[in-house]
């Protein structure tokens, strides 16, 4: 049985959420823009946000962790796209690392603020701009009580090609990153985060 035969109007407020949150995301692309010395509408082309990668993403976490026995409800990590938006049930629990080179590194809570949606930026972003925007390292915590959220993930097409932004670099401070088709990127971080199940596979 799924969602849309228990919930009434379930996939018609899903699909709203979706509409709204990308609208969302495309306002704060343009922030992000001026911010960096482009056009307001730099990003709103087809191979960008014009017709991007959005997936929504209900999430469900209970238990408790204990990071001292690597027990987590979502391990250290960083989101592979241009941006997350997300919205929390008021239940502390995510955390972020400003510094992931720091030893021991160091972890802060991000506070919930009521009808607030948090924003991250992801790899993709740092690569455009090559550095100057950082893809925050970040986890979550269990206290035993349930937790619920919605991450918004917003990428560009997969036939972008994700290169220094022209403001972004300079000769005495050239790109960092090489060119790279967005599928291709997106493949290779899938293919590096997720288990090869063909260990499984049984040998013949």
């Amino acid at each position: 049985m799924f969602l849309v035969d228990v919930l009434p109007g379930w996939r018609e407020t899903t699909e709203k959420y979706h509409q709204e949150a990308l609208r969302v995301c495309k306002a704060i692309a343009r922030i992000l823009a001026v911010a960096l010395d482009l056009d307001a509408d730099y990003f709103d082309t087809p191979e960008m946000l014009v017709k991007p990668i959005a997936t929504l993403r209900l999430l469900h976490y209970e238990g408790k962790s204990d990071p001292s026995k690597g027990i987590y409800s979502c391990g250290a990590h960083t989101d592979y796209g241009m941006m997350t938006l997300l919205a929390t049930d008021g239940v502390m629990g995510l955390q972020i690392c400003r510094d992931e080179s720091m030893k021991p590194q160091k972890w802060e809570y991000v506070p919930s603020i009521k009808g607030a949606l948090m924003v991250n930026l992801g790899d993709m972003m740092e690569r455009w701009s090559n550095g100057y925007f950082k893809s925050m390292l970040h986890r979550v915590l269990g206290n035993g009580q349930e937790r619920f959220s919605i991450a918004f993930f917003v990428e560009p097409n997969h036939d972008c090609l994700v290169e220094c932004l022209p403001t972004c670099k300079s000769e005495s401070n050239p790109s960092k990153y090489p060119v790279i088709k967005c599928s291709t990127y997106l493949g290779q971080r899938y293919n590096k985060t997720h288990a090869d199940l063909s260990i499984y596979e049984k040998q013949t």
